[in-house]
């Protein structure tokens, strides 16, 4: 409890020496009043009453108290200078809304039985509880310690209260009237255990039970001490179960992480795995596409024979050419012998490569000597003869021998081409036929040979001289897989360029 304050002149014109109390719920001020009156009355009076009031509190109305009061009744004044005690079983008047204003003459501050042991008993008064009266000293103000000494009388029973309730004292009556609503409300709820539990009671005390004899009691107990014994050996072996399942469950738990590191590392091994299967499939299609397109150009190779691309017969207009090399010349027409030379040295390969593919099957009797621009021709009497320019017009017999050795190895070449088509059985329509008939230095209805002849009839005869190189080349590609030698195919380029 807060000690008394003292108050300033803000009130009602209240003594600012007036101590103050606080009420210990609502926090309102608890002022004594009437303190001019009790020390007028002091010297003549043993007792004087006190007026407590709280200067702040709600307003209910007009009719209605503004303050609190905590008073002392009239007719115990007269019993000392101490505070007269007040009956336990009397109760604080109640303040209805519509009473006039007045002073509440039946408040009381009541101290219970263990608090008030505490101050001397006069058994002559009444078994009142009498507050020691104060010294009366003549040398001292008699009011003021007086006064002082009531002060201090209420300080103390406030704690008493307090320490005795175990609630906070003092307290105006709003809060008491609560406080009091709520420990009735307790009240009747311990009542209404207290009839509850005699109720129990009752009905127990009513029931009417069986008593056993000794020998029935020791075999019940008899019979619950084994009980007793099966549930510790019941409990025993439910510990040791215990204790071995959570062993059990230890080796699992350490079981379970191996077993989830092992799958972690799985996992791992699994992805890297895959990641390497998947580079290896994709590799692998890589691979496979790159054997099929190789496949492909592989067939294509098979179908596409080197000597047809190395050696590519057209003409160009009257005049036949082989790799693009004019083989003859016109009057309008002026063609180098150089280009002329090279156009031979690009046939005699040709006609050289296929009779050397079939050696010695094939009886090579007159021999081609393919030289690049300056090819040459062996007879059967092992003379040579050049075939290349530039000759005279008029006398160029060694050129037209080797025209004329050049074709009689063709039409010996076309000759075992046949001859071959027969062993084969190859029908007849389908077996190698000249286009352009070969009868000595005659392709056809022209001469080859250039001297005393016309430059027209000799550049026909030089075109199908071409031709019919082609048919051959066409039956070569078709019944043979031909690989070049690397030093023909080398000739055969170097003559090209």
């Amino acid at each position: 409890m807060k000690p008394p304050v003292a108050a300033g002149n803000k009130a009602g014109g209240l003594d600012p020496s007036i101590p103050r109390f606080k009420c210990q719920e609502c926090h309102r001020a608890l002022v004594v009043v009437g303190v001019d009156a009790f020390a007028d009355k002091l010297p003549t009076q043993a007792a004087s009453g006190m007026h407590v009031s709280s200067i702040q509190g709600s307003i209910m109305g007009a009719s209605r108290m503004d303050n609190s009061y905590v008073v002392l009744s009239k007719q115990n004044r007269s019993h000392g200078h101490g505070i007269p005690p007040r009956p336990p079983s009397a109760a604080a008047p109640h303040v209805e809304p519509n009473q006039p204003t007045r002073a509440i003459e039946g408040s009381y501050i009541v101290l219970p039985p263990a608090a008030a042991s505490i101050y001397k008993t006069s058994t002559s008064e009444g078994g009142g509880v009498q507050l020691p009266p104060p010294s009366m000293n003549s040398n001292s103000p008699l009011p003021g310690n007086s006064f002082h000494s009531n002060v201090t009388v209420l300080t103390r029973a406030f704690e008493i209260a307090t320490s005795q309730t175990q609630v906070e004292q003092p307290m105006c009556l709003d809060c008491m009237r609560l406080l009091s609503d709520k420990m009735d409300k307790e009240i009747e709820d311990v009542n209404t255990d207290i009839k509850a539990y005699e109720a129990c009671l009752q009905q127990l005390e009513q029931k009417s039970y069986n008593i056993l004899s000794d020998a029935s009691f020791q075999k019940e107990k008899q019979k619950i001490e084994d009980e007793e014994e099966k549930l510790k050996a019941a409990i025993e072996e439910a510990e040791k179960q215990y204790s071995e399942i959570s062993s059990e469950m230890k080796n699992l738990e350490i079981k379970s992480k191996e077993f989830e590191e092992l799958e972690e590392r799985y996992w791992h091994e699994f992805n890297s795995f895959q990641f390497q299967l998947t580079s290896h499939q994709e590799e692998r299609d890589t691979v496979l596409a790159k054997i099929e397109v190789s496949n492909v150009h592989l067939e294509l190779l098979k179908r596409t024979n080197v000597l047809n691309d190395a050696f590519y017969i057209s003409h160009d207009g009257v005049i036949g050419t082989i790799n693009n090399f004019r083989l003859g010349r016109l009057p309008n027409v002026q063609v180098e012998w150089d280009e002329i030379n090279a156009a031979w040295g690009q046939a005699a390969l040709l006609l050289h490569t296929m009779a050397q593919y079939f050696a010695p099957k094939f009886q090579y009797q007159i021999k081609i000597h393919p030289m690049g621009s300056y090819p040459r021709v062996t007879d059967i009497n092992n003379n040579t003869y050049e075939l290349f320019g530039p000759v005279n017009l008029f006398w160029s017999t060694r050129f037209d021998k080797a025209m004329t050795w050049f074709l009689t190895c063709l039409q010996d070449f076309a000759e075992f081409a046949i001859s071959l088509d027969k062993e084969n059985n190859v029908p007849p329509d389908k077996s190698l036929k000249l286009p352009y008939k070969i009868d000595g230095d005659k392709v056809g209805s022209h001469t080859i040979f250039l001297s005393f002849n016309k430059l027209e009839n000799w550049t026909k005869a030089l075109k199908y001289t071409l031709c019919n190189l082609k048919w051959v080349l066409f039956w070569f590609i078709g019944n043979t897989s031909f690989a070049p030698p690397s030093g023909s195919l080398c000739a055969a380029t170097s003559s090209k360029r």
